[in-house]
C-alpha cells in the first residue's frame, strides 16, 4: 500500500528529490516549503498525489496543521521526513545573536516542532518512519559553523533518545548523515561570511577556501540519497545513525580515530574522579553491556 509522507524543505535540493522520489515511486506527498508557489509544478504533475503546503518548520502550530492535514487530505500520515535546514559559515564570535538563533531554530527546533506535531498520530497508527536530515557535521565539528553543527549534534543526541522510546510501538527514527552533495547548501553557507577578523583566518579562512573550491564538485548525489530515503521508509530495522557517502566516511572515521586517542591519552584523568569503591556500572535498557 502506498505510503503518506510529509516532507520539509520541499523547494529545493535534497528536499525537492525526495518529494520526487515518492511520486515517481506511487506515494502520497504534503510537500511544505516557506513559499508553496515554488510547488506548483508539482500539483500540476502530480494531481491529488501531492499537496503543496506552507511551512515554516519553526512556527510549532504551522507544523500541527501541516499533520492535520495530512490526515485530512490522505487519511493517514506514515512518513515524516524533516529536511528542511540552512548553514551559514562565520566565526561563532561574528555570528550575530539573531542569525545564530535562526540557525538552531531551523536546524534542531524545526525537527522538535515538526516530531512533536507527528508523533500522536503515529503512536494511534502504532507505525511510521521519522527521517531526519543531518550532516556528517553531526558527528564532527568544523571551524565556522558553530551554530549549524551544534544544532546537528542536537539532532543526534534527539533521533537516539526518541528512537528508544518509540520503538515498542513500532515508529522507527534514524538521522542520516550526508556528506556534501551537490546541492544550494555550500553557496549559501559560503554567501554569509563576512569580513573575517585577523584571528580567524587561518581557521574559518581555511574552510572558506576549502568550501570555495569544493562547491559544484561534491561527492553526494542528491537524488541517489532520496532513493535510499525511499527505501528507508519501507525498513523496520533502521540505525540511529547513517552515514551517506564516501567524505562523510572518511571525515567521521577520522575524527573517531582522534577521539580515540584523545581518550587513550586522558584515560587515567578520567579514571581518577570515581569513589574508591564505584558501584558497578549500570546496564541501560536497550544498552548493550560493556
Amino acid at each position: 500500500m502506498a505510503k503518506v509522507w510529509l516532507v520539509t524543505g520541499s523547494a529545493r535540493g535534497l528536499g525537492r528529490e525526495i518529494v520526487e522520489a515518492a511520486l515517481q515511486a506511487g506515494e502520497r506527498v504534503v510537500a511544505t516549503a516557506r513559499d508553496p508557489r515554488r510547488l506548483a509544478d508539482l500539483s500540476a504533475r502530480y494531481g491529488e498525489r501531492v499537496c503543496a503546503l506552507a511551512l515554516d518548520v519553526t512556527d510549532p502550530q504551522a507544523a500541527r496543521h501541516a499533520v492535520q492535514t495530512a490526515v485530512d487530505t490522505f487519511g493517514r500520515l506514515d512518513v515524516v521526513v524533516n529536511n528542511a535546514g540552512f548553514g551559514h559559515l562565520a566565526p561563532f564570535e561574528q555570528t550575530t545573536d539573531d542569525d545564530f538563533r535562526a540557525q538552531i531554530d531551523t536546524n534542531f527546533y524545526g525537527v522538535v516542532n515538526v516530531t512533536r506535531a507527528a508523533l500522536p498520530v503515529l503512536r494511534q497508527q502504532r507505525a511510521g518512519h521519522i527521517i531526519q536530515i543531518s550532516s556528517v557535521g553531526g558527528r564532527v565539528g568544523i571551524a565556522g559553523l558553530s551554530a549549524y553543527q551544534a544544532a546537528k549534534w542536537a539532532v543526534g543526541g534527539f533521533t537516539e533518545v526518541i528512537g528508544q522510546e518509540l520503538a515498542p510501538f513500532g515508529v522507527h527514527v534514524t538521522a542520516l548523515e550526508p556528506g556534501g552533495m551537490k546541492t544550494e547548501w555550500g553557496t549559501e553557507a559560503a554567501g554569509a561570511t563576512p569580513e573575517l577578523l585577523p584571528d580567524y583566518v587561518p581557521s574559518v579562512g581555511a574552510v572558506t577556501k576549502m568550501l570555495q573550491q569544493y562547491v559544484g564538485h561534491e561527492t553526494g548525489d542528491p537524488a541517489k540519497v532520496a532513493q535510499v530515503v525511499l527505501k528507508l521508509a519501507y525498513h523496520d530495522a533502521l540505525p540511529a545513525h547513517l552515514l551517506l557517502g564516501s567524505d562523510a566516511l572518511h571525515f567521521c572515521g577520522e575524527s573517531d580515530k582522534a577521539r580515540a586517542a584523545s581518550a587513550d591519552a586522558w584515560r587515567a584523568v578520567s579514571a581518577a574522579t570515581d569513589f574508591s569503591a564505584p558501584a558497578p556500572l549500570p546496564v541501560f535498557p536497550g544498552k548493550a553491556s560493556a
